[in-house]
């Protein structure tokens, strides 16, 4: 593909060019992401090596919290390190790298939390058949499905589109990572269909996937009512934890994506939010909700230590 531009590189503004500001900004958000690397692998670790969390929830889950670390890693490290550079400069390749990395991680936490809400309503609705129906096969392939088909065929879009800016004029992207709405404000043509597929794609992609959910969650409501006040009480417990990293993560997402080709000084907070909030969430929210998964964390790391 023939790129027709002549910009070289970008220069992110950030979220402030305040000096003392972006100060903080480095100290809050190096602890934040470091929180996130520790909870997500704290997560990942305990899953893979506990043997009580065997099943397919804990499966999707794992995946969960590495799509979240790198969709995370994707912006977080640049905007830490921006935050104490006089000069925020990007190039061109890595600019088209980081809206590809972040499309294809973003989307995968999408088809994990659909596969999460899957499990809970097949877990739930139809316990007599949850073995069969969600055996480790299946989980395999839906995970195989949801990265090399959903998010790479998403993220590839989205670069496609991405490529097609022609980029002559200023270069100062008003955003603290590379995405495709910034982007289009910068590009020397007419940019009404490219915020059509943009929306038709992204937006499509989040607003159709929140309504599956929340489908998903009704039925699952419905369903509960023949339980047990205790069988209630854990499922719910446990459908509320999913729900609660479903709004975290689509609400800003569709805040974003669903509209025109329009630009509002909130964007940058809100994708701070989706980006690295819902990222750092993920692990405080399952395992302060979750008492197998606390459970199997004491075990596993008091054993390591204990040395009696």
């Amino acid at each position: 593909m023939r790129m027709n531009h002549s910009v070289t590189e970008f220069i992110l503004f950030g979220l402030t060019q305040n000096a003392e500001k972006q100060k903080a900004i480095f100290g809050v958000f190096l602890i934040l992401y470091f929180v996130t690397l520790l909870g997500n692998f704290l997560i990942v670790v305990t899953i893979k090596t506990s043997r009580t969390l065997a099943s397919p929830m804990y499966f999707f889950l794992f995946y969960l919290s590495v799509a979240d670390v790198c969709f995370s890693t994707t912006t977080a490290p640049r905007l830490i390190v921006d935050s104490l550079s006089q000069k925020k400069t990007i190039s061109y390749y890595q600019c088209m790298t980081q809206v590809f990395a972040s499309h294809f991680f973003g989307c995968m936490d999408i088809f994990v939390l659909i596969m999460m809400a899957i499990d809970r309503y097949v877990a739930i609705c139809k316990p007599l058949r949850y073995t069969t129906i969600m055996s480790p096969r299946v989980c395999v392939v839906l995970v195989i499905l949801a990265w090399g088909g959903g998010s790479c065929l998403h993220a590839s879009l989205q670069i496609l589109q991405a490529l097609r800016l022609p980029f002559c004029g200023p270069n100062v992207i008003d955003h603290f990572f590379c995405d495709l709405q910034p982007l289009l404000k910068l590009a020397c043509m007419d940019t009404y269909v490219i915020n059509l597929l943009l929306v038709s794609n992204s937006g499509a992609t989040c607003m159709v996937s929140f309504i599956m959910l929340l489908i998903s969650y009704v039925v699952i409501l419905y369903s509960l009512r023949s339980y047990s006040a205790e069988g209630r009480r854990k499922a719910l417990s446990t459908c509320s934890s999913h729900f609660i990293m479903v709004v975290m993560f689509f609400g800003p997402c569709i805040f974003i994506y669903t509209r025109p080709a329009t630009t509002f000084p909130i964007d940058k907070l809100v994708a701070v939010f989706y980006t690295i909030g819902a990222p750092l969430l993920n692990p405080l929210i399952y395992t302060l909700r979750n008492a197998e998964v606390k459970n199997a964390m004491k075990k596993l790391w008091c054993s390591k230590y204990d040395f009696s």
